[in-house]
């Protein structure tokens, strides 16, 4: 089981492929004349805006590209720093780096997000944003970053691609900052295997999002519009395929959530009184997603010990989501050998170094986590243990009692 939506993809999704597919027209723009033209990319556009609560939405290929969207859209790069968790997947970082900024590592606290003191403490005068990763489907601590931003004039970034569909005190997320963004990734809430979404209410922000997906276009265009394009774009744009399926799991995302959130309340209940044990900090209990239960072990020894004999593994060995696993991110491996961005003339911070165990706080918490599996079963994530969202509540019982026998035993 990878994501939640996978497990609901179904007759709806079959459909809409079949409508897309048999009017013999997958290209994101056509003619709105033409009853072959569908335009599912631009309804997934306004939908996902609709349910964002923001006027704007540029869908694309993936979460990745969406934040590379993001970051160029709103001018960050050569001699600006991003300050970035240190506890996300690599794409937060690789992106910066690929927008030719610097990524700044920051501690993670008990949420396993951004660290609100250690982010004011990585801010530099060339800082330019804060990247918040909304990590494990759990809203980071917004109300803290914004100030934060807004006290220093920085850019606010939501890397919301495992937390679609999420709150933060009753607002979207992706909403907040200045840019959100979102991932259809196999591993997501919802997915149509890959794609992506930027959303803002900046329209200034939007014409560039739009300009940087499509080679410099503007907004909807109808055609070539020679002399037009403000700037040099890429193309990210996404297909009428992707756009449909994901309109189809759209329509499923309410009831997805609240099965999450009841399988994770039901699940969190039994194993509530566990001695020793301790959850993650959930920012919004009625916000999150609920697609993993992460839990903290008394010590590191313990931690593996459980995590072992689940056949599973400690939230510091999930590979390209923890910074000390992302051997080409420690040692600065560009793709060509000048090194750009960390050689670049425009950037006067000095010589940057990551190093292993730079991040001690993370390091902690990370090596005394598991995460238990809910919505999403992703190696990747260390997910291996856990229920599927689907589970009845004598299964769901199974195995919190498998687990609390495991950690008995080793406390």
């Amino acid at each position: 089981m990878p994501g939640p939506g996978m497990e609901w993809i179904g007759e709806e999704e079959k459909q809409a492929l079949l409508e897309v597919i048999e009017a013999g027209y997958l290209f994101r723009y056509g003619d709105p004349a033409n009853p072959a033209f569908k335009a599912k990319v631009y309804q997934l556009e306004q939908e996902v805006a609709k349910l964002s609560k923001v006027p704007y939405a540029v869908a694309v290929n993936s979460g990745t590209s969406a934040l590379l969207v993001a970051l160029g859209g709103l001018g960050i790069g050569p001699g600006d720093e991003v300050i970035v968790p240190g506890y996300t997947f690599i794409a937060s970082m690789s992106s910066i780096i690929y927008a030719r900024a610097i990524p700044i590592l920051a501690e993670v606290d008990r949420s396993l997000n951004l660290d609100p003191q250690d982010v004011r403490k990585k801010i530099t005068p060339r800082t330019k944003a804060i990247m918040a990763v909304h990590m494990l489907g759990n809203p980071a601590k917004l109300d803290e970053l914004k100030t934060i931003a807004d006290e220093h004039n920085l850019l606010l970034i939501e890397d919301c691609a495992q937390a679609f569909g999420a709150s933060y005190k009753g607002k979207p997320i992706g909403s907040i900052g200045h840019a959100g963004t979102f991932s259809f990734n196999v591993y997501k809430t919802i997915t149509a295997g890959d794609g992506g979404m930027v959303i803002t209410s900046n329209q200034e922000y939007y014409r560039r999002f739009f300009g940087f997906h499509d080679q410099g276009h503007s907004p909807n265009r109808t055609g070539v519009e020679v002399g037009n394009r403000p700037f040099v774009g890429l193309d990210f744009r996404m297909t009428e395929l992707t756009a449909a399926v994901l309109l189809a799991q759209l329509s499923k995302l309410d009831r997805l959530m609240k099965t999450l959130r009841a399988k994770k309340g039901y699940f969190k209940k039994a194993l509530m009184d566990i001695p020793g044990l301790e959850f993650r900090e959930i920012t919004d209990e009625a916000g999150e997603c609920a697609t993993l239960c992460t839990v903290f072990l008394p010590t590191e020894e313990i931690a593996r010990k459980v995590a072992k004999e689940l056949n599973t593994k400690v939230v510091a060995d999930s590979g390209w989501h923890v910074y000390n696993n992302m051997e080409q991110i420690l040692e600065k491996r560009t793709i060509t050998p000048e090194g750009c961005p960390y050689t670049c003339p425009y950037y006067k911070g000095g010589e940057v170094k990551y190093d292993k165990g730079m991040l001690p706080q993370t390091d902690a918490l990370l090596n005394r986590a598991i995460n238990l599996s809910v919505g999403v079963i992703d190696p990747g994530l260390g997910s291996a243990f856990g229920i599927s969202f689907n589970d009845e509540d004598s299964l769901i019982d199974q195995k919190a009692a498998q687990f609390r026998s495991v950690v008995q035993k080793y406390l």
